[in-house]
C-alpha cells in the first residue's frame, strides 16, 4: 500500500476546530480606539515614532484572551475568529456598512451597536489623515479613471495595510526580542554621526526598541493572565497546562526558545504580533518544517503525539485571525480570507533536498484540523523524494484544497532572473496565494493590482472606448481590421497605456505608505533593516518587488484565436458581423449567471424559442431571460421542465421575422473553436502571446523602494467579481459572466484529460511571472482513488513540473455534493473547497464563487492512466 491514511485528532483539537467552525464572526473597536488615541497623543512626531507608539498602546492595553482548551495562546480579538479595525489605512467604507455588514453577500461580519458607536467616535479624527488619502492625492484623474472604469483596482494596499511578507520567524525563536534590541543597540553604537541620514536612522532604531520592549510586556501579560486562570482552574490537568502556558510565556518570546513547545509558542506570537501591528494579509509564516525543526529534534522530552498536538493547535489559531474588507472587495477575497501561507519541502541553500518530519507532521495537521488556514503548501523538485509527492496528493485527495504544489525548477531560475542570489532563490518560500519570495529578505509588494486584461480586450475593439468615454487611446475601429495583427498592434497600445496608468497607481500607494505607515516590528524581522538604519516601507529589505497580477489572459487568446479562425482565415463571418453580435451581447439578456444562461439556451431549444434576428432578439429574449430569473430567485435551481412550461405559457413562441442578423448563430460558430486547456499548439501559443504582452509591459517599471515591478497571473477569486466589468468576448463568453481561473483553462473547455490541459499551462512562459501564476484542477473523488489512483495523480504532477510548469492546486470533489452543499449549507458548514490562491469553506463563499467552482472541468484518468 502506498497510501498510510491519517490518524484522528485529539478532542481538544476537535473541540478547537469547531468553535472556529461555528463561530459568527464580530468586528471589535479595540484597536481602532487605542490606536486613535495614540496617534492624537503623538502629532508632530516622525511617522515612525508614531507607529511605534501606536504598538507599545496596543501591545500593552488589547485585551488578552486564553480560550479554553488552548495549549498555544495570543488572540486579536475577544471573540473568536473576530476581527480588529485599522483606520489609519481607511474607515469611510466601515462606517458606511454598519448596518449592512451583517447581511452582505460575502464575508458577513456582525457589528453590535456599541462597537459601532465606539467606531465612529474613533474615526472623527481620520479625515484627510489615512493612508488612502495620500495615495488618493497622489493619483491623477486619468488614473482614477482606469479604476472607476473596471481596467485595474489597487485597492488591496489603498484601504489597507501592505502584508504580503515572511518575516525572520527563526531569528526570534533563537534569539528572543532581546536579541533584536540587542542588535539595534549595536547597530546605533556603530553609526556615523556624520551620516547626514544619523537623525533619522537614530529614530527608526529607537522606534524598533519602543516597540520590542511593548512586545516583551505583551507576552508577560499571557503569562500573568495564565497563572490568574490557573488559580481558580478546579480540573488539576487544565490547571497545569495553564501553568507551563505562563512558564512558555515567561521565556518566550522575550529570549530564546529552549525547546519544541516553547519554539511554536514564540512562533505563534510572532505571526499574531505582526497582525496587531498592520492589517496586511499574507502575513506567510513561510518554510515551517526549516526553521521549526532543530527544536523538534533536539527535545528529548516531548512525545510524537504531543508534538502533532501542538501543530495542530498552530493550525487551529492560524483560523481564529481574521480581517473585513469593504463589501465588494470581499467578493473578490471571499471565504474570509487573509492567505497566510506555510510551506514545507524543497530545496537548502546548496540545493539539497530538506524533508524531514515536521513536513510530514504539518501534512497531518491539516488532516486534522480540516480548516481554510495556513494556506499550506508544498515545493517539488527533480530529487523530492517519491514519499513525499505521494503523502502530498493523498492529503490533496481528502478534498480540503491542500497542499498547494509549487516548481522549483521554474521558480529558482525565474527569481535569479530578478536579480535574487541563487542561494536566496533555492531558499524561496510562497507569499499569499502564489507568490514566490526569498524570506525575510524581501519587501514583494506581491499582490499589488489586478489587472483585467479582458478589460482592455474589450476597449481595444471599441477603439479605446468604454461607452461613449474615450478612456484609452484611439487605436482604430474594429471593423477595419484586416487581420489578427491589426487587432494585436491595438490590443499592444492600449496594454501599454493602461499598464503606465496601473504603475502610477501602485507607486502612488506605495509612496502613501512609506510617509504614513513606517512599520519597526515588521522591519526588524527583514533583512536589511536594522543595518540600513530603515523601514521596510523606506526600502530597507535587499530585495525589493511590486507584482501586479493579471487576470483575463486566457479569456483573451481564446477570444483572439477565434477571431483568427473563424474571421480572418475562414471568413465565416465578417469583422463587422461579430461587432455587432458583441455590442448585442449575442442576443442574451445581460446577467452573470452561467445557471441562467444554460436555462435560456434550454428554452429557447426546448421551448420554441429559436436563434433570434435583430428584431425581435431583445423583446422575445428578454421574456424568457425574466421567467428564468424568477424561477431561479424563487428556488435557486433551475429544472428544464419547469422553465419550457414557464415559457409556453408566457410567450408566444414563433420564430421571429428573418432578414436580421443571428447572433445566436454567431455564438455557436465562435464556440465551435480548438481551445486553451487541450495541448494543442496554435491554440495554446496564442495565449501565451497574450500573457508576454503583459509581464513585457510591466517589467519596464521600478518602484519608489528602488526595486522592479514584476508580473503575476492570478485572480484570488476576482475572476468573478471583475468579469462584472467586461461586455461579451469573441470567443463565445456573454457579458458579466465569470472569466478564466487564473493560468487555468476556461470552465469547461478543457476536455481532452488532465494531462493535455497541464501541457497547455505549461506553455505560457511561468518563468516571465515570477510573482507568481496560479492553476486550479479539479478530480472526481473517484479518479483518484486507491494507489493506482495516487499514481496516477502524481505523476500529472510530475508530467506538468517537468513541462515547466510553476504552480497546480487540486479540488478532489464531485459536483453533486457541491451542488448540495449550496442548497443545503447547514448540513456542509465544514466543507472546505479551493477558491484560487487559498482555501476556504463552502457554504461562506457568495453564490456566484460557489458556482464558479462548481463549473470547473471534473477530470478523470482514461484506459491510458492520464
Amino acid at each position: 500500500m502506498i497510501a498510510k491514511g491519517f490518524t484522528e485528532p485529539t478532542d481538544r483539537v476537535k473541540r478547537l476546530a469547531n468553535v472556529i467552525v461555528t463561530a459568527f464572526p464580530e468586528v471589535e473597536a479595540e484597536r481602532a480606539v487605542l490606536a486613535t488615541e495614540a496617534y492624537k497623543e503623538t502629532e508632530g512626531l516622525p511617522n515612525v515614532m508614531r507607529r511605534a507608539k501606536v504598538a507599545e498602546k496596543l501591545f500593552t492595553e488589547l485585551p488578552v484572551t486564553i480560550r479554553d482548551d488552548e495549549l498555544i495562546v495570543g488572540s486579536l480579538t475577544i471573540h473568536p475568529r473576530s476581527c480588529q479595525i485599522t483606520p489609519e489605512y481607511s474607515y469611510d467604507w466601515v462606517e458606511a456598512e454598519f448596518d449592512t455588514m451583517e447581511t452582505r453577500m460575502a464575508d458577513p461580519f456582525k457589528i453590535p451597536k456599541d462597537v459601532a458607536q465606539k467606531l465612529h467616535e474613533a474615526f472623527l479624527y481620520w479625515p484627510g489623515k489615512t493612508v488612502s488619502d495620500l495615495a488618493t492625492s497622489y493619483m491623477s484623474e486619468e488614473t482614477k479613471e482606469c479604476q472607476n472604469n473596471g481596467v485595474f483596482t489597487v485597492g488591496n494596499y489603498y484601504y489597507g495595510g501592505v502584508g504580503h511578507v515572511c518575516v525572520d520567524y527563526g531569528k526570534i525563536i533563537q534569539k528572543g526580542f532581546r536579541g533584536v534590541i540587542e542588535e539595534v543597540v549595536h547597530a546605533m553604537e556603530s553609526m556615523d554621526r556624520m551620516d547626514p541620514s544619523y537623525m533619522k536612522k537614530q529614530q527608526f532604531y529607537n522606534a524598533v526598541i519602543i516597540t520590542y520592549t511593548a512586545a516583551i510586556k505583551f507576552a508577560h501579560r499571557y503569562a500573568d493572565k495564565a497563572r490568574e486562570m490557573a488559580q481558580v482552574e478546579m480540573n488539576p490537568t487544565r490547571k497545569a497546562e495553564l501553568l507551563q502556558i505562563a512558564s512558555n510565556c515567561d521565556r518566550v518570546p522575550e529570549n530564546g526558545a529552549t525547546n519544541f513547545y516553547e519554539a511554536c509558542q514564540a512562533f505563534w506570537f510572532v505571526q499574531l504580533m505582526l497582525q496587531i501591528e498592520s492589517s496586511g494579509h499574507s502575513i506567510s509564516p513561510g518554510r515551517f518544517d526549516t526553521y521549526m525543526y532543530p527544536y523538534y529534534r533536539d527535545d528529548q522530552n516531548i512525545t510524537k503525539e504531543f508534538a502533532q498536538e501542538l501543530i495542530d493547535c498552530i493550525w487551529v489559531k492560524l483560523n481564529d485571525l481574521n480581517k473585513t474588507r469593504d463589501a465588494i472587495s470581499d467578493q473578490a477575497f471571499a471565504g474570509y480570507a487573509i492567505f497566510q501561507n506555510l510551506g514545507v519541502g524543497g530545496q537548502d541553500e546548496c540545493g539539497r533536498d530538506i524533508t524531514n518530519d515536521i513536513s510530514y507532521m504539518c501534512m497531518e495537521a491539516c488532516a486534522h484540523v480540516r480548516l481554510p488556514a495556513p494556506s499550506f503548501s508544498i515545493r517539488v523538485h527533480e530529487n523530492t523524494p517519491d514519499e513525499f509527492l505521494y503523502r502530498a496528493c493523498e492529503l490533496a485527495r481528502l478534498g480540503l484544497g491542500v497542499p498547494a504544489m509549487y516548481n522549483d525548477e521554474v521558480i529558482i531560475p525565474s527569481l535569479v532572473n530578478r536579480g535574487v542570489k541563487l542561494e536566496d532563490a533555492r531558499n524561496y518560500c510562497i507569499i499569499g496565494c502564489v507568490e514566490p519570495q526569498c524570506p525575510h529578505k524581501t519587501e514583494g509588494w506581491h499582490d499589488a493590482a489586478f489587472f483585467n486584461v479582458a478589460k482592455v480586450m474589450e476597449i481595444t475593439m471599441n477603439n479605446g472606448r468604454v461607452g461613449n468615454k474615450q478612456l484609452g487611446p484611439v487605436t482604430g475601429e474594429m471593423k477595419d481590421w484586416k487581420d489578427i495583427e491589426d487587432f494585436f498592434t491595438a490590443f499592444k497600445k492600449q496594454m501599454e497605456y493602461f499598464v503606465y496608468h496601473l504603475v502610477e497607481a501602485d507607486n502612488a500607494v506605495d509612496l502613501a505608505h512609506m510617509e504614513r505607515d513606517q512599520l519597526p516590528f515588521l522591519s526588524a524581522l527583514v533583512d536589511d533593516c536594522i543595518g540600513r538604519g530603515m523601514s521596510v516601507e523606506e526600502g530597507g529589505a535587499i530585495y525589493n518587488f511590486t507584482g501586479p497580477q493579471a487576470f483575463g489572459v486566457v479569456d483573451v487568446g481564446d477570444s483572439a484565436y477565434a477571431m483568427q479562425k473563424h474571421v480572418f482565415e475562414n471568413k465565416e463571418i465578417t469583422v463587422a458581423q461579430l461587432k455587432e453580435a458583441l455590442d448585442h451581447n449575442f442576443g442574451y439578456p445581460v446577467d452573470s449567471s452561467t445557471q441562467a444562461e444554460k436555462a435560456f439556451d434550454a428554452a429557447r431549444m426546448n421551448g420554441g424559442v429559436m436563434p433570434a434576428t435583430t428584431q425581435a432578439v431583445q423583446s422575445d429574449e428578454q421574456k424568457v431571460y425574466e421567467i428564468v430569473k424568477k424561477i431561479l430567485t424563487s428556488n435557486g435551481s433551475v429544472d428544464l421542465a419547469t422553465v419550457t412550461d414557464a415559457v409556453n405559457s408566457n410567450m408566444n413562441a414563433a420564430a421571429p421575422a428573418a432578414g436580421g442578423t443571428d447572433y445566436f448563430a454567431i455564438k455557436r460558430l465562435m464556440e465551435k473553436t480548438d481551445w486553451y486547456g487541450n495541448d494543442i499548439d496554435e491554440t495554446d501559443y496564442v495565449s501565451a502571446r497574450v500573457a508576454r504582452i503583459y509581464s513585457s509591459e510591466v517589467e519596464k517599471y521600478t518602484n519608489p523602494r528602488g526595486g522592479q515591478f514584476q508580473a503575476g497571473c492570478y485572480p484570488v477569486s476576482a475572476n468573478v467579481l471583475f468579469g462584472k466589468d467586461v461586455a461579451a468576448l469573441p470567443d463565445g463568453r456573454l457579458a458579466t459572466t465569470p472569466l478564466a481561473d487564473g493560468v487555468s483553462p476556461r470552465a469547461g473547455k478543457d476536455v481532452s484529460g488532465p494531462t493535455a490541459a497541464t501541457n497547455s499551462v505549461a506553455k505560457l512562459d511561468h518563468e516571465y511571472f515570477s510573482n507568481g501564476t496560479l492553476y486550479n484542477q479539479k478530480f472526481t473523488p473517484s479518479a483518484v482513488a486507491g494507489d493506482e489512483g495516487l499514481i496516477n495523480f502524481a505523476s500529472v504532477v510530475r508530467s506538468y513540473f517537468d513541462h515547466k510548469g510553476m504552480h497546480v492546486q487540486f479540488n478532489v470533489i464531485d459536483r453533486q455534493t457541491l451542488i448540495d452543499a449550496q442548497e443545503h449549507p447547514e448540513l456542509h458548514k465544514d466543507l472546505v473547497v479551493r477558491v484560487a490562491g487559498y482555501s476556504a469553506h463552502f457554504v461562506t463563499l457568495a453564490k456566484e464563487v460557489q458556482d464558479n467552482i462548481i463549473e470547473r472541468t471534473e477530470h478523470v484518468f482514461g484506459a491510458g492512466g492520464c
